[in-house]
């Protein structure tokens, strides 16, 4: 299969040497880079994007409810771009693992923050792409001219699932509620069992296959022959350059969180951690025991966190004097085998989203990639360069081509940022914004990896108001 592939991927700084096994190849700037053409005739913009602090769950937003999170986002979003909440609308909000009491989330949500009864709200689940769903369902809203401004975001709560009774416990329970007599509530009660008691669990993993993600990774990794080594320096490189990110100032769509009853105040992620890398080498496996390479560090973490983030026309962006930081230029879904090659969403969307927007690899100056696992992300770069792979599985005569390193995840990823499924995809679009405004780029491409075998592709593009704030 790709072999060989990643070698010198990047030299980050006197801490840490990331050295794998790929030849990367050198980018040619072109002061003629092609423009993206409007496909719906609106200029559609992203106008800015919020989110809580991420954190580890079961640490300080262990007593709230996921609405919460969600509340204080959209309010954070409506205080950073000083837009009215009667200008609003509808809104597109995302969740995966629900809140039983809340099951629409997006009109909670927007009813806790004081939105107007009158704005409708929805609430879609896509697993890690939930808010790149959101996003681009509210493309489609404004494209056929049904609304003008948009609210997505999406929000998830780790630190409590709802853990269920096991379905005999569940039946026998919903028979008693139908039971008209005492006796007939005893002779249901004789039928009771111990094993009754037994809860159900939410587990992360796939329904069709009843593989953890986890298992997954470790599979891709071996398959593509990805190290232990590599995946632990990929690791300790996304966790150092968020950490330089957090210390430069550079995550400015953090919005404060003051915790309810209290005067503590969140202002950032809490799981970025910089890790020598032989401390990260003498951690077990995770999955697959013991001779796994997928272990906690060089996964993704559980994370409680929220997001939100306005879109709309150019026109009504201008009418209400913003200053839009994206135009949203094309995008795809796709999906593909949910067990071998579960976590791969970025490899298939890529090129799609690239000649559906008439650009290449060469061009993009910013990749956001959504970081499940460091195994998946460096199966992703072999996969992406490997004509073998391209021709077999992808109905393609060469290979996409690896990115330019150096412009892959600047600011960390969900590795070490966190990662709240359905609100990753908010985060990973506006540092794409930001990246690009202070990294002087044109085009961004987004992309990520969900359950159940599906992922995204996003082309964006700088808006010439951009500012980093």
């Amino acid at each position: 299969m790709a072999s060989n592939l990643l070698k010198n991927i990047v030299k980050l700084d006197t801490r840490v040497s990331v050295s794998h096994n790929v030849c990367l190849p050198i980018r040619c700037l072109s002061t003629a880079s092609p423009r993206v053409k409007d496909k719906t005739g609106k200029n559609i913009v992203f106008v800015d994007g919020v989110r809580t602090p991420f954190l580890l769950s079961g640490t300080d937003y262990a007593s709230l409810m996921p609405h919460q999170l969600a509340k204080e986002a959209l309010i954070g979003l409506m205080r950073k771009t000083n837009v009215p909440r009667e200008v609003v609308d509808y809104i597109v909000y995302g969740t995966v693992i629900q809140e039983v009491k809340t099951s629409n989330i997006g009109r909670e949500a927007a009813l806790a923050a004081g939105f107007p009864y009158s704005v409708p709200a929805h609430t879609v689940t896509m697993a890690c792409i939930s808010s790149n769903q959101g996003i681009t369902t509210g493309i489609g809203l404004i494209a056929a001219g049904a609304y003008d401004v948009i609210v997505a975001g999406g929000v998830e709560f780790m630190s409590d699932v709802p853990i269920r009774h096991s379905r005999k416990m569940r039946s026998l329970l919903l028979r008693a509620n139908k039971a008209k007599t005492p006796l007939d509530k005893l002779k249901l009660l004789s039928t009771f069992r111990p094993d009754f008691l037994m809860p159900e669990l939410p587990a992360v993993a796939e329904f069709s296959s009843g593989e953890t993600m986890g298992f997954s990774a470790d599979r891709l990794a071996a398959s593509f022959k990805v190290s232990r080594e590599e995946q632990d320096q990929y690791a300790v490189r996304s966790h150092t350059m968020a950490q330089e990110a957090q210390d430069k100032g550079y995550l400015t769509d953090i919005v404060p969180f003051r915790l309810p009853n209290s005067s503590k105040v969140i202002e950032k992620d809490n799981g970025i951690r910089v890790s020598p890398i032989d401390k990260l080498a003498k951690l077990k496996a995770a999955f697959v025991k013991p001779h796994g390479t997928v272990t906690a560090a060089n996964s993704s973490f559980l994370t409680d966190g929220a997001s939100a983030c306005l879109i709309m026309t150019e026109e009504k962006a201008k009418q209400l004097g913003l200053k839009p930081k994206l135009y949203l230029r094309d995008f795809t879904y796709v999906s593909q085998d949910p067990i071998d090659q579960l976590l791969l969403g970025p490899t298939y969307a890529t090129p799609k989203v690239l000649e559906k927007a008439g650009l290449s690899v060469n061009d993009i100056d910013v990749w956001e990639v959504h970081e499940a696992f460091a195994g998946q992300i460096l199966a992703n770069l072999k996969a992406m360069d490997s004509d073998w792979f391209a021709q077999k599985y992808m109905n393609r005569k060469s290979k996409v081509g690896i990115p330019d390193l150096a412009k892959w995840n600047k600011w960390g990823g969900s590795l070490s940022i966190g990662h709240p499924f359905a609100a990753t995809g908010v985060r990973l679009t506006v540092h794409t914004a930001n990246r690009l405004v202070r990294e002087d780029g044109q085009f961004g491409l987004i992309a990520a990896c969900a359950a159940g075998g599906q992922g995204v592709g996003m082309i964006v593009e700088r808006h010439p108001d951009a500012t980093a704030l």
